[in-house]
């Protein structure tokens, strides 16, 4: 039996959850340096959801992350590339091509030679998601990955 309390529940929920995800993109964009360090935190943490990853895609998510990979402080570096990592992750095949159109591919691949421990952890894993798709590997390649 539909229970319209219920649902009304599941879809204000999902509204509280699209609200926390445009809020945590705009901060990853242009936060102070701390909020942008909590904020692709948060993101890593929403990315392991399929609905979320959809929509950190869709609310503009993807760039900002490739840029906190790229020349994040250290801790940014580490949520961005296992943000990145959970977005790749699994059958969601449009994120994977975002996230090498976002120029991703280098700065994960950079991460994976050259950075701490957990970078290259979540960066490896980030890559090996990403190589699924043909395309993406030859850029990996090409990127000295």
């Amino acid at each position: 039996m539909w229970n319209g309390n219920s649902r009304n529940g599941n879809s204000r929920k999902r509204r509280r959850e699209l609200g926390v995800i445009k809020t945590h993109v705009a901060l990853a964009r242009s936060g102070t340096r701390v909020q942008r360090g909590y904020a692709a935190a948060a993101l890593q943490n929403l990315a392991t959801n399929a609905d979320n990853k959809v929509a950190i895609a869709q609310a503009g998510g993807i760039p900002p992350l490739v840029a906190l990979a790229r020349s994040g402080t250290d801790e940014h570096k580490e949520h961005a590339a296992a943000a990145l990592r959970n977005l790749a992750r699994g059958t969601n095949a449009d994120n994977k091509v975002a996230i090498a159109r976002a120029g991703g591919i280098e700065p994960l691949v950079a991460l994976a030679r050259s950075g701490t421990e957990e970078h290259k952890e979540h960066a490896a894993g980030a890559l090996l998601s990403l190589a699924v798709n043909a395309d993406n590997r030859v850029a990996i390649a090409r990127a000295g990955g």
